[in-house]
């Protein structure tokens, strides 16, 4: 059910590209709303319209209403009075498709795309490492740990429409774009947004391998992913369906386990049923699952949990002797369930370990 409410912008807050953030008035619908109250609305310019102080917009407040974290703000439909252009321009995929703010986006492996032929004849990936992560917050992790062993190497970040559909939701990957620490976003399925546009993640990996020129590439959802506690409804299963497309495309999957040694919930403690699942009965191609070497009795935990997947994969043990340091020298603050590096090293650290792995895959093979 969506929440429909008006309101008015009284300030417009500090913002990032692709975002406008304001505060506003909410005004009560009917006798039974509450008072008027004052919250944060986030706007699409280029998809509602750029909201200035005094406008009226018109607000869906579901989330907001319900206490989600990631959807912390209520969401800009529309700005009436100051609607964008129409826009103009190739392309012919349409994604949120069928909903009231579908978007047309021109896609890399369409037919009007410039990449088109060159993806058409493309095989697979040459080999290129694939790092497949459950969260989004695990994304600037993997480049630290990539950036400890190689700072040059050119990643890709493939975006999964498991969470937040927008790429310019992601604060951390206009950060690390503008650093120049990501080669590129391709956003696949029906997240929008990227410097690419994809289908599938499949042609999304392509699109990474040869039209980015990525040397290697992380895969995960965008922010805001969804769980229920049940052990297959949530938004990381996809994870293992990663896995399999990079297997199918040549290249060399690397799994980063989901740890946490401060989550409340016993489902995600050590290592995440998340993981388990998407690893150990989703994923059918054959991946390096990377185990940090953690120190005590939280590593032997880890170590006892992971396992049961060198059934199916190969577990690699990664040391992580120098990952803290890449993690605070990273433009952007990790952060992952209100949590940060000194509540829960060991989810950064899994990560970073990852990443740690597929830079030194990439330095072994030469062939990209």
């Amino acid at each position: 059910m969506i929440r429909w409410r008006r309101g008015e912008v009284r300030q417009v807050l500090p913002s990032w590209p692709g975002v406008r953030v304001c505060e506003v008035d909410v005004r009560p619908r009917g006798d039974d709303d509450p008072a008027p109250r004052r919250c944060r609305a986030l706007a699409y310019p280029d998809v509602v319209g750029r909201p200035e102080v005094g406008d009226e917009v018109l607000l869906n407040t579901g989330a907001l209403d319900l206490g989600l974290g990631t959807g912390g703000y209520a969401l800009v439909v529309a700005v009436p009075d100051r609607l964008p252009p129409d826009g103009e321009g190739p392309g012919h995929l349409v994604k949120a498709r069928y909903t009231p703010l579908q978007t047309t986006v021109l896609g890399t492996d369409e037919q009007d795309s410039p990449h088109h032929g060159r993806l058409r004849a493309a095989t697979g990936v040459d080999r290129m490492p694939v790092v497949v992560a459950d969260l989004h917050s695990s994304l600037p992790a993997v480049v630290a740990g990539v950036r400890a062993e190689n700072p040059d190497a050119r990643i890709a970040y493939v975006m999964l429409d498991g969470g937040a559909l927008p790429a310019a939701f992601s604060q951390l990957v206009g950060a690390l774009r503008q650093e120049g620490l990501l080669t590129g976003c391709v956003t696949t399925g029906q997240a929008y947004g990227g410097d690419l546009e994809a289908v599938t993640v499949h042609s999304g990996l392509l699109a990474a391998r040869h039209v980015l020129r990525a040397d290697l590439a992380v895969v995960c959802q965008g922010p805001g992913n969804l769980g229920t506690g049940t052990p297959w409804g949530f938004s990381g299963v996809a994870c293992g369906e990663a896995v399999n497309a990079v297997g199918v495309l040549g290249g060399r999957p690397v799994a980063a386990l989901r740890i946490s040694e401060a989550d409340r919930r016993e489902r995600h403690r050590g290592v995440s049923h998340h993981s388990l699942t998407a690893f150990g009965r989703v994923a059918l191609a054959r991946a390096d699952v990377v185990v940090p070497a953690l120190p005590g009795p939280f590593g032997e935990l880890v170590r006892t949990q992971t396992a049961a997947l060198g059934q199916r994969h190969a577990l690699v043990n990664v040391e992580v002797a120098g990952l803290e340091d890449e993690l605070r020298a990273l433009p952007v603050k990790v952060s992952t369930m209100g949590r940060g590096l000194e509540e829960d090293r060991p989810a950064f650290l899994s990560a970073a370990a990852a990443g740690r792995h597929a830079a030194r895959l990439f330095g072994r093979s030469g062939a990209l």
